[in-house]
């Protein structure tokens, strides 16, 4: 009888306490979230990238409701940018924020929902603007690479890419300011303001779609000592005005839009691009006028307001 009690009793307690266990499990059930902050902290592959959410202090605002896209690029992404925690640490707040920004879009845009494009315009969370295309070779955005699709959020998607994307600074032309071609701007100026020249060429490259392969210093310095000259000014207006308008293309082409082969030049004419015989196995453009001294393609996809940039190491003549 006795034993017959306590059971009871033990019955009895087990049943008072069954529904605090189980509101327990349902409040830790509930808590547990999969939002895009929670999945970068999670993935140590985000590292760099948890460090400027928290910097940018957005991790709020991507817990939130959403939906998000962002294009997140992974530790090694960071890397290949040259973009380091000491760069990281020289940026404010503001300006880490306007660059987690610019890889985000307030919607939740899948791969197999991304426009065909090409480029198409996708407006950010900071109110620029991202061109995504999606052909035969993947999913591009700015064109880089999307390397790893559609890991799934709670409040939207990350697509994993190989690159930061960077803001544009300003147009064409000031984004060569800004990037420190100082021969490039010389020669546009030149070109523009000196009798014979074209009065419309530095506004041209500052309003329309365009993109423009841009010679650094060095590849002026080596046209310079190749024409036995040593200034910009030396050259006639006619030639340099012919030469830098074969550096432009008429539409906004991204790397992930080249393919090896002609490519028309506004000026008229075509260049010729292989994506593969380059220092390192990297791209090149040949003018016409270059025989066979082919020109590296350095650096790619500099996103401006009005186009796109890539820098070259050597001078395209047509």
């Amino acid at each position: 009888m006795q034993i017959r009690n306590i059971l009871r009793q033990s019955a009895f307690a087990l049943a008072l306490s069954l529904p605090v266990v189980l509101t327990s499990c349902e409040k830790d059930k509930e808590e547990q979230t999969n939002t895009i902050t929670d999945v970068v902290v999670s993935n140590p592959s985000f590292g760099t990238l948890e460090s400027a959410v928290l910097k940018a202090n957005l991790q709020a605002t991507l817990s939130g409701t959403g939906p998000f896209t962002v294009f997140a690029p992974n530790d090694a992404a960071f890397t290949a940018s040259g973009i380091t925690s000491a760069t990281l640490n020289s940026l404010t707040p503001a300006q880490v924020s306007a660059i987690l920004l610019y890889h985000t879009i307030p919607a939740k845009i899948l791969a197999a929902d991304v426009p065909a494009g090409p480029n198409a315009k996708v407006v950010t969370a900071g109110g620029d603007s991202v061109f995504v295309t999606k052909n035969a070779s993947g999913v591009f955005v700015n064109g880089i690479q999307v390397a790893a699709a559609d890991v799934s959020a709670d409040n939207g998607v990350i697509h994993v890419i190989g690159r930061v994307l960077n803001p544009p600074v300003g147009t064409i032309v000031e984004t060569a300011v800004a990037s420190g071609l100082d021969s490039l701007v010389k020669a546009v100026t030149r070109a523009t303001t000196a009798a014979g020249g074209d009065p419309t060429l530095a506004s041209t490259l500052g309003t329309a779609k365009l993109t423009v392969f841009a010679p650094t210093n060095a590849a002026f310095t080596q046209l310079l000592g190749a024409l036995s000259l040593t200034d910009i000014n030396q050259i006639p207006v006619a030639t340099l005005l012919a030469v830098l308008r074969y550096h432009v293309v008429g539409t906004r082409a991204f790397s992930s839009d080249l393919a090896n082969g002609n490519l028309g030049m506004l000026a008229g004419g075509n260049a010729t691009i292989n994506l593969t015989n380059g220092t390192g196995g990297g791209p090149t453009i040949l003018g016409n006028g270059n025989g066979a001294n082919r020109s590296n393609i350095t650096a790619t996809n500099i996103v401006c307001r009005n186009g796109v940039v890539h820098l070259i190491d050597r001078v395209l003549l047509p």
